[in-house]
C-alpha cells in the first residue's frame, strides 16, 4: 500500500466514484471479445471439488447450500436464526459457498466443518517454502486472504504452536531492550537499513552469508548471498545491482559499525553522491533494530525451509525473500 501511495504521490489527479452500470467503457476495455487466453492453469482445482463434496457431509452449511440452491423455492425455516441475520453475506458461485467478512471486502470460501481439508489449507500457507513457517498472524492472514471458516484464528494459533518444524528450530522469545527510534521515511527506500548475517554452512559457492537490505518505510527486503570474505567493495556493488537499479538512491543508510560500512571506500561513495550514512553509536546497537529483527526472522525462516538440507539455503533465498515481502511485520501495526 504505502508503495502504491508513493507512486500516485507524483501525479495530481481527482478520483470520483462511478457505479459499474455506468462505467461500460472501463469495462469493455477489460473485457475484449477478441482476446482468448490460449491456455489456463486452474490451481487447486481437485482440492475445490473436495471443498464441494464435504459441504454434503457437514451438517451446518447443508441446509444454508440448499436455501441458495432452490431459488424460489427457498424457506427461511431451514436457516438457523444465526445463518438467518447474516444471510447478506453468503454468495453461492459454481459449486463454493463464500462469506464476506466485512461488506467491502472481497468473499472467501467457507471451508466446511473437515479436519483433513483445514489441515491441508494451514499446511500450505504455513509449512510450503514460499511461506516460510511463518508466525501466527501472518499464517492467519494468509489463510484469511482467500478461506473462511468459524474459530479460524484459534485453529490457525493452535497449527502455529505446534508446528514441529517451528518448535525445533526457532529460538524461545524473549523480552527486548527498548529501540532508539528513528525518523520515519517520506518514501519508500528513501531510507534503508542494511547488515550482514553469517554463520550459515557454505553453499556450492562458497557463500557462508546473507547481505540484507531492508526498506525501513514498507519493510520490504532484499536478500543477497555473500562469502564470508566479502569486502566493502563488493557489497557496495551488489547494492548497486539488487537495490539501487531497482529503487534508485537512499537518501539515509541505517547500518551498524561493520568495517565493511566504515571503510574509506563506502566514506567515499556516499560522499560523491550526496547520502549520508547513520552509523549506531557504539555499544548502542539498538538503533538499527529494525534490521535486527528482519534477520531473525530471515534466520528462523531459513532454518525452517531448509531444515532437511542446511546447505542448499542459497537456492531458497528468493522463496523466503518473497515470504518475508508477503507476510505483514508487527511494526505495520
Amino acid at each position: 500500500m504505502a508503495r502504491w501511495l508513493s507512486f500516485f504521490a507524483e501525479y495530481n489527479f481527482c478520483v470520483e466514484y462511478m457505479t459499474g452500470k455506468l462505467n461500460v467503457l472501463a469495462d469493455a476495455l477489460s473485457r475484449r471479445p477478441d482476446y482468448e487466453l490460449a491456455h489456463i492453469t486452474r490451481v487447486m482445482t481437485d482440492f475445490y471439488d473436495r471443498i464441494r463434496m464435504a459441504y454434503r457431509n457437514d451438517e451446518s452449511l447443508a441446509s444454508l447450500v440448499r436455501f441458495l440452491t432452490a431459488g424460489k423455492e427457498a424457506k427461511s425455516e431451514w436457516l438457523s436464526p444465526r445463518q438467518r441475520s447474516r444471510l447478506h453475506r453468503y454468495e453461492w458461485q459454481d459449486g463454493l459457498l463464500y462469506y464476506r467478512v466485512e461488506p467491502h471486502e472481497p468473499p472467501r470460501i467457507v471451508v466446511p466443518n473437515d479436519e483433513d481439508l483445514k489441515f491441508d489449507i494451514l499446511q500450505e500457507t504455513h509449512d510450503a517454502p514460499s511461506s516460510g513457517h511463518l508466525g501466527r498472524e501472518n499464517t492467519f492472514l494468509s489463510v484469511s486472504q482467500a478461506f473462511w471458516w468459524t474459530h479460524m484464528y484459534k485453529c490457525v494459533a493452535r497449527y502455529v504452536k505446534t508446528c514441529e518444524t517451528c518448535q525445533r528450530v526457532k529460538p524461545a522469545g524473549h523480552a527486548s531492550a527498548p529501540l532508539q527510534s528513528l525518523p520515519v521515511p517520506s518514501d519508500c527506500w528513501k531510507s534503508m537499513s542494511i547488515d550482514f548475517v553469517f554463520g550459515l554452512p557454505a553453499d556450492d559457492h562458497g557463500n557462508a552469508g546473507i547481505l540484507v537490505f531492508v526498506c525501513r518505510l514498507s519493510k520490504m527486503v532484499h536478500l543477497t548471498p555473500v562469502p564470508d570474505t566479502v569486502t566493502g567493495e563488493q557489497a557496495a556493488r551488489l547494492f548497486v545491482d539488487g537495490v539501487f537499479r531497482q529503487h534508485g538512491l537512499p537518501e539515509t543508510f541505517v547500518s551498524d559499525r561493520d568495517s565493511r560500512f566504515t571503510a574509506a571506500f563506502w566514506q567515499t561513495l556516499f560522499q560523491l553522491l550526496g547520502t549520508r550514512l547513520h552509523m549506531p553509536t557504539a555499544d548502542h546497537p539498538q538503533t538499527d533494530g529494525q534490521t535486527e529483527r528482519v534477520n531473525r526472522v530471515l534466520e528462523d525462516t531459513l532454518r525452517s525451509v531448509c531444515a532437511a538440507a542446511p546447505r542448499t539455503w542459497s537456492e531458497r533465498l528468493p522463496v523466503v525473500e518473497f515470504a518475508l515481502n508477503n507476510s505483514t511485520l508487527e511494526t505495520y501495526r
